[in-house]
């Protein structure tokens, strides 16, 4: 796996969530004999024992259930140790969602939406949805406040850890609705930590992409109000019906825009669809190497 990325033309990686225990030892000795650099691993890696997915969610600080908080809690842990051992000084955070025991506002929505066969490039100036989706928004920011508080509660739990073993952590923005903290809440949640804590903002063009089709945040003021606490970016386009980890340059999203906000120190991350080729990878690298040079 390392040999076929650095025979891509990268030296450094990102290891995901997708990492399985069986891969750990071929990593190790990959990183340990200089073939690769890791810069920054996406919580949790490796993935708990059985799992043999990539599961980000698994489990999350959000939940009601102090059983699966405990488990989140371990398995974050697990992912500080192994971000030691590879030397990769970032980790890559999700934080849970608003969790609705039957059909949730966000799942309605999508059905709506179905139903009335709307284009994704119909959505931000079609009135009716607009009404419909900040109801929805509204619903969910009134459900979020118990969940946001147990999210705050296990980050200051692990910020001991991280703060020892001299990481940081990037909180990212997510795709989904329901995910957390709600985009226009992730500077306050950030802040309520104090500017020495060890987290910062991780941001997903695509994501963000996404909720400016839907209408729900401009993607530019977003970055602005978060930009000095940007540590990372995962790179990929978002074609214009409103498919993601597209190969940038290729889709909707303003590149330009977004080369604005980077800057030397942050940490820089092709999030391709693994259904690309091997040309389409090293057309992203090259275009965002030009475009960042």
């Amino acid at each position: 796996m390392v040999t076929e990325m650095r025979d891509l033309g990268f030296k450094r990686i990102e290891l995901s969530h997708g990492i399985r225990i069986s891969l750990v030892p071929g990593i190790l000795r990959a990183v340990e004999e200089g073939l690769i650099e890791v810069s920054s691993v996406h919580n949790f890696c490796p993935l708990p024992n059985m799992v043999q997915h990539a599961a980000p969610n698994l489990y999350q600080p959000s939940s009601s259930d102090v059983r699966e908080r405990e488990l989140w809690l371990r398995y974050s842990l697990q992912t500080l140790d192994f971000a030691v051992k590879v030397g990769a000084p970032r980790v890559v955070m999700h934080s849970g969602s608003v969790h609705y025991f039957f059909s949730s506002p966000e799942s309605r929505l999508e059905r709506w939406i179905d139903k009335n066969e709307l284009k994704v490039t119909e959505l931000r100036e079609h009135a009716v949805f607009r009404r419909r989706c900040e109801k929805v928004l509204k619903r969910i920011r009134r459900s979020a406040k118990s969940s946001l508080k147990r999210i705050g509660e296990a980050y200051e739990k692990l910020i001991p850890a991280v703060q020892e073993c001299g990481l940081q952590l990037g909180v990212e923005n997510r795709e989904g609705m329901e995910e957390l903290p709600l985009d226009a809440d992730l500077g306050s949640f950030l802040e309520g930590f104090g500017p020495e804590a060890p987290l910062g903002y991780w941001h997903d063009c695509g994501h963000a992409q996404l909720k400016q089709q839907f209408g729900i945040l401009e993607h530019a003021e977003h970055l602005e109000k978060l930009a000095p606490r940007l540590l990372g970016f995962h790179f990929h386009d978002v074609s214009e019906g409103g498919k993601d980890h597209q190969v940038p340059g290729t889709g909707v999203i303003d590149f330009k825009m977004i080369a604005n906000f980077v800057r030397p120190e942050h940490t820089l991350i092709l999030e391709l669809s693994p259904a690309l080729s091997s040309d389409q990878v090293r057309q992203s690298r090259d275009y965002m190497l030009d475009l960042l040079s």
